[in-house]
């Protein structure tokens, strides 16, 4: 009888699990009327792709968990009390870069003064190549990286493909860029896949901070006075914390507490990608970033990676984003598998 009610549990817990992995329909609906295309996953709203002209770059903004906590910060879209307000330009997720061809494509934003924008780039999306539903949804685009004057310097062709389950969220991104002209990111800190994470999952600040808003207003937020930031940090190196940034891994994670969930968010590199494994950008103040091409101030000079493309000739970038909420965080065994995974795809 005993032997019976074991095997039972056995059973049970084994069900229970293969539903837990079981993956939810993925739906993919374009709006008709703005430029925005809705990501659901089992009902429940993931993320949106925004494309507005009114955008200096393509965004996917905002990013649920399973639960639908959302990750990302509210401002500048949609201010959430308590929100910090610096760095305007960091909306969601998004993929571009400081010094292509001597533009500042990352630093765009509304807070750049007319008189100033010549030095900085767009990148304008100008068709959407294929939305699909199913169990992975997949959405591609075409965009043109510009200057002021819309001429074009790099043609970007992405695909997005969203996948989920009851506690996880996934994202892989495959950019390619291809060159209309002649195309030279010169090494520079701020590039290339970048996330502005929730105030949640900021770091806690262990000294005084300043930050400017896009007004020019500053803000000073003293050490030990933020109760709500707790995340932190960790790469497949073993680095923690402050000590993430500037360091070469495979994946990075932020975790931490959201309500009453752990909610960690990874980030993990390709071996096909350039510079692999990748720099991380990541900051206390809730900026998470993969940045191949920042090697020079990574390394403190002592070498530097500067990225040409003659015209016609193209790089791609391949990126997972995983999104995990529950009991606890995805330990490194799992992260590990991940990667794994990602690099044979």
């Amino acid at each position: 009888m005993l032997k019976n009610i074991g095997l039972a549990l056995i059973f049970a817990t084994c069900v229970m699990n293969v539903y837990a992995q079981k993956s939810e329909p993925v739906k993919i609906d374009k709006s008709k009327t703005d430029n925005k295309i809705e990501i659901t996953i089992g009902g429940k709203p993931f993320t949106t792709f925004l494309y507005p002209d009114s955008l200096e770059k393509p965004v996917l903004y905002p990013i649920r968990t399973a639960d639908g906590i959302v990750v990302t910060r509210g401002f500048p879209l949609d201010p959430k009390p308590g929100d910090p307000t610096d760095h305007p330009h960091h909306i969601g997720l998004w993929f571009n870069f400081e010094n292509l061809n001597g533009l500042d494509f990352w630093n765009n934003s509304y807070a750049i003064p007319k008189e100033k924008k010549s030095a900085y780039g767009w990148i304008r999306t100008d068709r959407i190549l294929e939305t699909k539903s199913g169990q992975v949804g997949v959405l591609r685009y075409h965009a043109n990286w510009v200057n002021q004057q819309k001429e074009v310097i790099l043609e970007e062709t992405t695909r997005f493909e969203f996948s989920g389950t009851a506690n996880q969220r996934v994202i892989d991104r495959v950019t390619t860029l291809t060159a209309n002209i002649r195309a030279v990111f010169n090494d520079a800190k701020d590039g290339m896949l970048g996330l502005r994470l929730a105030h949640e999952l900021q770091m806690p600040a262990t000294e005084d901070q300043k930050f400017t808003d896009d007004k020019g207003n500053v803000t000073m937020v003293k050490a030990g006075t933020d109760k709500v930031a707790n995340g932190n940090y960790l790469t497949s190196a073993g680095k923690t914390g402050n000590d993430a940034w500037s360091t070469r891994g495979v994946w990075c994670k932020v975790y931490g507490k959201m309500g009453a969930d752990s909610v960690s968010i990874a980030i993990i590199d390709h071996p096909q990608n350039p510079n692999y494994p990748t720099f991380w950008h990541a900051r206390g103040y809730g900026l998470f970033a993969a940045n191949p091409l920042g090697e020079k101030i990574f390394t403190n000079g002592k070498s530097a990676k500067n990225l040409r493309l003659n015209k016609g000739e193209s790089v791609t970038f391949r990126y997972r984003i995983v999104i995990d909420n529950g009991e606890k965080t995805t330990d490194v065994a799992a992260l590990n598998k991940m990667a794994e995974e990602f690099a044979g795809k």
